[in-house]
Order: C-alpha cells, then structure tokens, then sequence
C-alpha cells in the first residue's frame, strides 16, 4: 500500500496536498494508491502513460465503502475531479492485466484539498490595491508556468522513450543488414570459387 500523503506549501497560504510521481506498472499487474480525505474534501487526479505497449491503462477511483466514483479503460491520459461525500481512505488504482508483454510508464498528479485566499482579506469588499493586485497576477502567471513545466516534462520523457525506442529498432535492424550483407558477400565468394575449383580440375583431367 502507498500512501499519497505528501503536502507542498507555497508562501504559507496554500493547503493543498499534492502528489507527483512517476511509476512502472508491469504486465498483467495492478497498482493502487491510498489517501485518507476528509468529508467535503475536493480531489482532482491526472494521469497520463508516457511509455509501454499502446499507451493506454484502465483506472478507476473507488470511496471508503468501494463505490466506483470513476472507470476508464485503455486510456492514454484523463482527468477527474471529485468532491468526498463521506470521510475515508479512497483508492485510486491502475490496471495493466490486459497487456501480457508490454509494461507500462504511467505518471500520476494527485491534489486534494482548497486553496486559501493569497492575501488575508482577499473576500473584503473593498477593491485590492496595486500591489495586492499585482501579488496575485504573479501567483497565477507562475501556477501557469508550473502546469507548463510539468506539460514539456511529460513530452519531453514521452519523445524521449520514443526516440530510444526507434533507436534501438533502427540499431538492431542495421546489425541484421550488416549480418545479411557479410553472408551473401561470403557466399558469393565461395560460389565464385568453386567454379574456377572446377574448371581447374577439368582442365588437369583432360591434360
């Protein structure tokens, strides 16, 4: 059992837990991830596989009591959100049993939780000033840049695992041509002297 309880505190104002990881989730194998939520606690889960066979896993998020809050299959990448109904351990599993061969890289981003106000008295009525106002521009320009990074790092392990994979077909398929090549150059040579052999042999036989 893991547990997704790891929280990020951003200027001492955010309580949102937060979780990313990256795992292997081999053939014909299951993983499940456990988070102890609150009632009235909202959840959003993204995933995406980045590697393996079609890229594409089942997943399906259960309640303390095992009601299906979500269920997909074979999907590549997805998003759910959710708001708890009941305090609890929810499960949040993946499923690679339909694959016999291919294993698969999946990466996970698990958030619970509200965010609170920037500022203190962000919900007066009165109007932010410049500077509040600017605090907060900020937080979002780099809550963009955050989702950004992340975005480039999935496509970037995404092009890469391609690329070594294609590398390693390509390299594989240069060995067996080269392997080829050197068999029907052998042959031919052989081939070649065997006939001078007999014309040779004929040639002494008749002197």
């Amino acid at each position: 059992m893991r547990s997704l309880g790891l929280c990020s505190l951003m200027f001492l104002v955010i309580v949102v837990c937060s979780t990313e990881l990256t795992f292997e989730l081999p053939d014909n194998d299951k993983q499940c991830f456990y988070e102890e939520l609150q009632n009235g606690v909202k959840f959003d889960l993204d995933f995406q596989v980045i590697a393996g066979g079609n890229y594409d896993v089942d997943c399906f998020v259960t309640d303390p009591v095992n009601n299906v809050l979500y269920q997909e299959r074979k999907k590549q990448y997805d998003s759910f959100s959710h708001t708890t109904t009941m305090k609890g351990t929810y499960k949040v599993c993946f499923s690679n049993e339909f694959s016999t061969f291919s294993h698969k890289t999946v990466y996970l981003d698990f958030r619970s939780g509200e965010e609170r106000p920037l500022l203190p008295d962000m919900n007066r009525d009165t109007a932010l000033t410049q500077m509040e106002s600017a605090c907060l521009s900020i937080h979002e320009i780099l809550k963009v840049v955050s989702d950004s990074q992340t975005w480039y790092r999935l496509r970037e392990a995404h092009d890469r695992i391609r690329a070594e994979d294609l590398h390693e077909r390509v390299s594989y398929w240069s060995i067996g041509e080269t392997i080829i090549l050197f068999t029907v150059s052998i042959g031919q040579v052989l081939i070649l002297r065997s006939f001078f052999s007999d014309k040779k042999g004929s040639v002494s036989a008749n002197t």
